[in-house]
């Protein structure tokens, strides 16, 4: 299934409506949202991260080079790892024409520090001590300690992006901001809440102007009615990640190509879609490794990726696919093998009885998995995984429930089974293992194997190392812990879609699965 990137809550800035459906395909882009940009205040996390993409930048990008500069020309580190020192830029405005400097990036970082509770998820918050401004160009982040992730967490999408001090609040951002210019390649300029946003290039912007003039997210239903407005040129792109509902299905995305006006690109895995086991749970059969590992063996993926999603995903044999930092790990094998999960079972004492469901020492071997009744992809793979855990023995109940109520399940430990999936490649390994840790997050994942004390005292090993190679070596130890215990268990990689018009060139994809480079495409 393809899905169209969202994000949630209110917005502001109703202008004027457009004039004309169709789209001048020369020079604009017109792209289907499910829903609206709601509030571009890039210090929160209420809209949408595309649009956010186009109009705030950060100190640094991450690319599949690693690390470049963006809004800093070039940084040091102390040889302790504590103070980053960044020599930024002295062409850069922002949209209003204030000047970009050390001042601004100060008052952005502190305006971010301002809300700590609201940033606790990103584990740099919690490390951040002061900023300092040495000159007008030039500024130190000073860490409370050594922190290997500080770059790859200040070039995400939000929250140490920057907008200009012109537009805070009450000294801050936490409160609310005023207006939405920022450094990037678009500005904002029209906003109809729920219908529309439009945004034009910035001809003023640093890294030279935008050849694409005006790009405009839409706000459509999922479906047939996002197809006919393809269909019909009232919106001409469209990008997908694997948040949201589905929108449309491999038949309507090749309806698209076939008909001459439409090109096809997908990026290289983002991220994996998993099933996450409760190994706390002690009165539940899942907290026993074997069963985890029978269960794993049990999933036919091979038929999820083709059959259930069409091709769209790939199938997944360990947590992160091989182009993530770090996960490029040699890990036993577990492929589709019902035999196998058989026999794992009955050595570990699980027999078939009468009903032919597998019991031990009275308890049958049964167990919940809960998924997001919002994604008509998940219900038909939980239903297709009940199937086949009967064939082993094991008695699933499948239960949808609303995201919201997933998280809060996954925090407080009130789950066997649930779907989920990792932060995405922009963001791990150290996003998706931070939280291995997290009461917010996998505690109760990996709190129940019997290495969990040296799982989470290497994670906090890993975090804190300036050099590389015991880097890769404590990372090597973390990821070889959870798959051996099974409580992570892969099912496919998602990756990123487009559906551009066929004369649209430079069509690619950042190191995110929730922003697009538009700044870079061009019409032949």
């Amino acid at each position: 299934m393809v899905l169209f990137i969202v994000s949630a809550c209110s917005a502001n800035n109703t202008t004027s409506e457009k004039k004309d459906n169709e789209v001048n395909r020369d020079n604009e882009l017109v792209y289907a949202s499910a829903k609206d940009i709601n509030d571009m205040n890039p210090h929160l996390y209420t809209g949408s991260m595309p649009a956010q993409g186009m109009v705030y930048e950060s100190l640094v990008e991450n690319t599949k080079e690693g690390i470049k500069p963006l809004l800093a020309e070039s940084w040091e580190v102390s040889e302790d790892g504590k103070v980053y020192t960044f020599f930024l830029r002295k062409d850069v405005k922002f949209h209003d024409g204030e000047q970009f400097n050390a001042e601004a990036v100060k008052k952005n970082f502190e305006a971010v520090q301002n809300n700590a509770e609201k940033h606790a998820w990103i584990k740099l918050s919690t490390k951040i001590e002061s900023v300092k401004i040495v000159d007008q160009y030039t500024v130190e982040l000073i860490l409370s300690e050594a922190y290997y992730p500080t770059l790859l967490e200040l070039s995400m999408t939000r929250p140490y992006v920057f907008i200009s001090p012109k537009d805070f609040k009450n000294g801050g951002t936490k409160d609310g901001v005023s207006g939405f210019n920022g450094t990037g390649p678009y500005k904002l300029t029209e906003h109809k809440t729920e219908e529309y946003a439009t945004f034009k290039a910035n001809d003023n912007y640093w890294n030279g102007k935008p050849e694409i003039k005006s790009i405009t997210s839409k706000v459509l239903p999922a479906g047939e009615t996002t197809l006919l407005a393809l269909q019909k040129g009232e919106v001409n792109f469209a990008f997908t990640d694997d948040r949201g509902a589905d929108s449309l299905d491999v038949e309507a995305m090749n309806q698209l190509v076939d008909s001459g006006d439409y090109q096809l690109v997908r990026s290289e895995p983002m991220n994996t879609k998993m099933i996450v086991a409760n190994s706390s749970k002690a009165d539940n059969p899942i907290s026993e490794t074997a069963v985890r590992e029978a269960i794993w063996y049990a999933i036919d993926r091979e038929t999820i990726s083709k059959d259930i999603l069409n091709g769209t995903e790939s199938v997944a044999d360990t947590l992160f696919s091989s182009n993530v930092n770090y996960a490029n790990v040699e890990l036993k094998k577990r492929g589709y093998d019902v035999e196998k999960a058989k026999e794992i079972l009955a050595e570990n004492g699980w027999q078939i009885g009468s009903d032919k469901m597998r019991i031990k020492d009275g308890k049958k071997l049964a167990m919940k998995l809960y998924y997001d009744s919002n994604s008509s992809s998940q219900k038909t793979q939980a239903e297709f995984i009940q199937g086949s855990f009967k064939e082993i023995g094991l008695e699933l109940e499948i239960i949808g429930e609303e995201s919201t109520s997933i998280a809060n399940r996954r925090s407080t430990g009130d789950y066997d089974l649930l779907f989920n999936q990792t932060w995405g490649l922009a963001y791990d390994p150290q996003s998706t293992i931070a939280a291995f840790a997290s009461e917010a997050s996998y505690l109760h994942t990996t709190k129940g194997i019997e290495k969990a004390d040296e799982l989470y005292n290497t994670i906090e090993q890993v975090m804190v190392s300036t050099d590389e190679e015991i880097r890769k070596s404590l990372y090597a130890n973390i990821l070889t812990i959870v798959h051996d215990e099974a409580v992570f268990i892969p099912i496919t990689n998602g990756s990123m879609t487009v559906i551009a018009p066929k004369n649209l060139d430079d069509v690619s994809f950042k190191q995110t699965q929730f922003e697009l480079p538009f700044e870079l495409m061009n019409f032949k």
